[in-house]
């Protein structure tokens, strides 16, 4: 599993993708809603290690 601060650099460089994406194409294009489904599994995924190590801090 990826360590919290990896994981948020990659939230923020797909966040900034589909910013960019979007500013291109609108929000209707299929480019767009492909890295919006990128960007929700990864903020997903640091949501569940955030709770994990929350809920168990030596995990």
């Amino acid at each position: 599993m990826q360590t919290d601060n990896v994981l948020s650099h990659h939230v923020e460089a797909a966040r900034q993708k589909l910013h960019d994406l979007q500013n291109k194409y609108g929000f209707g294009h299929s480019s767009v809603l492909k890295q919006s489904m990128v960007l929700d599994e990864l903020i997903n995924q640091y949501q569940y290690t955030y709770y994990r190590r929350k809920k168990n801090p030596t995990v």
